[in-house]
């Protein structure tokens, strides 16, 4: 059982009721467990809403350069083409071998059952729950996996922060690590000031234009440049050995304005943390692994006036790892026409990122759809395989 202090219990604690520092860079816990099966599963959390329209481009669709003004990309602007109907951002030409070698693929038009708040705090709480609605929750959807496998023990444990990942805190005992910080300011007044911004659009793009010179000054070598490194290092060993399971967050996903300079420091870090895993597991790990990475939501589809995009619906998957069907982009496009978008303004979700997430852990674990349907993911459907997996 995860024993650090959550989200909402510290917000609680402080006396504040709001959002969680869903853009911020300067936490970044991660989370390891045994099994007894062979195969592993990286799970990665894109905290601050990953704009997955820009991240895998859909040039092919007519509507996509019409919405989307200086984002409209495409391999005419440097994006690297895919398919011939979707492209990847230049920001992630590093992770062209592993699209070649069958071992990268994507998701498109898939999100939670999160509706319309728009919110960083209560999209990452359900996403890390796994659940339709937050009431009465307290332990998240890879948790209550573990929770099913007899067997099951935990590795030797590191703590260091406060904060702790919702989908690996619940009964099944798992154990805790994070790289060293040294933070410019106290973990409560980030806390507060992302608080008191969400509501108000101007200050919370200015909070996150203010993250995004931090992402930059750690790039340049500040003192908390190269975590997402040392994670991806720390986990690749701990998953060449005994642990089956690694559970961590990238952050900095908020791209509300200067999208094509505010998400670059997101996408060189998952970049980065991809190639090192691929490059730092021994033997054959890799070819067992499976990497997910998801976001809370995805963004307008529309860019909005100062070059940004804002918080979402419809987003993007990320899959790696040598257990993967890589080389494709799954998932049923909804396209961007006129009447194609939810509320008129976001990529329409065709997918529950939670069916995807059960269909590759029950190719990983052989745990069966009914567990998956009725406790893992309570209330899911998950619909026929989308064969995800080799």
């Amino acid at each position: 059982m995860v024993s650090s202090v959550s989200r909402r219990d510290f917000l609680a604690r402080a006396g504040v009721i709001g959002c969680s520092l869903a853009a911020s860079p300067l936490f970044t816990p991660v989370s390891f467990a045994q099994t007894p099966w062979d195969t592993r599963l990286v799970v990665i959390i894109l905290r601050g809403g990953m704009d997955g329209l820009d991240v895998v481009q859909p040039y092919g669709d007519p509507g996509f350069a019409a919405l989307r003004g200086s984002l409209s990309g495409g391999p005419q602007a440097g994006a690297l083409d895919l398919d011939g109907y979707f492209a990847l951002h230049p920001a992630l030409a590093s992770l062209m071998p592993l699209w070649q070698a069958g071992q990268l693929s994507f998701v498109h038009a898939i999100s939670t059952p999160y509706r319309d708040k728009r919110s960083h705090f209560d999209g990452q709480d359900l996403l890390e729950a796994g659940t339709e609605s937050l009431a009465g929750v307290r332990d998240g959807w890879l948790n209550r996996m573990l929770q099913v496998i007899p067997g099951v023990t935990a590795q030797t444990a590191y703590s260091v922060g406060r904060n702790d990942m919702r989908l690996m805190r619940g009964d099944a005992e798992v154990a805790n690590w994070a790289p060293d910080a040294d933070l410019g300011l106290s973990p409560q007044a980030v806390r507060l000031m992302d608080l008191v911004t969400e509501s108000d659009p101007a200050i919370h793009a200015a909070l996150a234009e203010a993250q995004l010179l931090s992402d930059a000054a750690d790039d340049m070598g500040g003192p908390r440049g190269g975590n997402h490194i040392e994670i991806a290092r720390f986990a690749a060993d701990r998953l060449s050995q005994d642990a089956r399971i690694a559970a961590f967050s990238l952050n900095g996903w908020d791209t509300h304005f200067h999208q094509e300079r505010a998400i670059l420091p997101g996408l060189k870090r998952l970049a980065e943390t991809l190639t090192t895993l691929r490059g730092k597991m021994r033997g054959d790990t890799w070819r067992k692994t499976a990497v997910i990475a998801m976001t809370e939501f995805g963004r307008t589809a529309r860019q909005n006036g100062t070059g940004g995009t804002d918080h979402g619906t419809g987003g993007l998957m990320v899959l790696a790892g040598g257990a993967i069907r890589g080389g494709r982009v799954f998932g049923q496009w909804p396209g961007l026409g006129d009447g194609d978008l939810y509320q008129g303004r976001d990529l329409m979700p065709t997918a529950d990122v939670r069916a995807q997430a059960a269909w590759i852990m029950r190719g990983l674990t052989g745990i069966d759809t009914t567990t998956f349907e009725q406790s893992i993911f309570p209330g899911l459907d998950m619909g026929s395989d989308p064969g995800l997996l080799l």
